[in-house]
């Protein structure tokens, strides 16, 4: 996004699930995203890094870019919280951690306007994440390897003057027990937050982005889920008292980001093997 164009002042800025490192990564549009706002306080809300599935052998100037592109807010002293989620878990050990107007939590609690917000990545409430790690990082390799195809697909749906899939939505949203398991997921949430007096719950980890009030005997909260840059390509934002779910859109899209055939100067049958050699079953 060119320099001239005027940034959008916004409060809180809310940003998950990016997975920086791994070849789904809409890192262009994300940096892309960053450059149109000025926020005034950053919530990095779990999984910007994709430690699980990090590689020495992919990682694009363009996740380095997003990398420096925060480094930056820092130094200009904007106000950044890395909160840890399942898939940079490797920095829970730093948590407490702070460097100027930078901090590592587990968890955030802000008061915005008077009313109380709970930031958190939400993993915690995953039992999958909690009893059988390995079955996950091979869901999280699974998928890796889906939006791969996906991208391959989306390329030659578009080269024919067709629109874009999400192979992984269409999975989700036809599997019963996926819906069951994000709607179990909101419901923990919601009264864990209710009874806390919360007023806003903030998550990421489902990449289902949402904003949505619920209201049960015990009390009200809203629910907010910052949704991911793998395939919703979303966030959120808080602005003059209200919430807003962003959402990067094809009206965005410029010529030069649709030229994504080739993810790396390599054949499709050497990243399939990359993907394949990678996996183990090492908590």
């Amino acid at each position: 996004m060119s320099s001239n164009k005027k940034k959008r002042n916004v409060e809180v800025v809310v940003i998950s699930d990016v997975h920086l490192g791994t070849y789904g990564c809409h890192a262009k549009e994300l940096l892309r995203y960053l450059k149109s706002i000025n926020p005034k306080t950053i919530i990095l809300n779990g999984d910007i890094i994709d430690i699980w599935q990090f590689s020495k052998r992919y990682w694009p100037k363009e996740h380095m870019k997003v990398i420096k592109f925060l480094i930056g807010w820092i130094s200009e002293g904007k106000e950044v919280y890395y909160i840890t989620g399942n898939h940079d878990e490797m920095l829970r050990k730093f948590v407490d951690f702070g460097m100027g107007s930078f901090s590592i939590k587990n968890k955030v609690v802000l008061e915005l306007d008077g009313k109380k917000a709970w930031f958190f990545h939400g993993d915690v409430f995953d039992v999958t994440m909690e009893h059988s790690k390995w079955l996950a990082k091979l869901g999280a390799k699974g998928y890796d390897l889906l939006i791969l195809i996906n991208k391959v697909v989306n390329n030659i749906s578009e080269f024919f003057g067709k629109g874009k899939i999400s192979l992984s939505k269409k999975i989700k949203d036809s599997v019963k027990s996926a819906v069951k398991f994000i709607n179990n997921f909101e419901e923990i949430v919601t009264n864990i937050a209710i009874q806390n007096k919360f007023d806003y719950a903030v998550c990421g980890h489902i990449h289902q982005p949402i904003i949505k009030n619920v209201v049960t005997s015990d009390g009200k909260v809203t629910y907010l889920n910052s949704g991911d840059w793998i395939e919703n390509l979303t966030a959120l934002e808080y602005k003059n008292k209200k919430w807003s779910l962003y959402k990067y859109n094809d009206a965005h899209y410029q010529k030069e980001d649709i030229k994504e055939i080739n993810i790396i100067d390599k054949s499709a049958k050497e990243i399939f093997g990359e993907l394949i050699a990678d996996f183990n079953f090492k908590n």
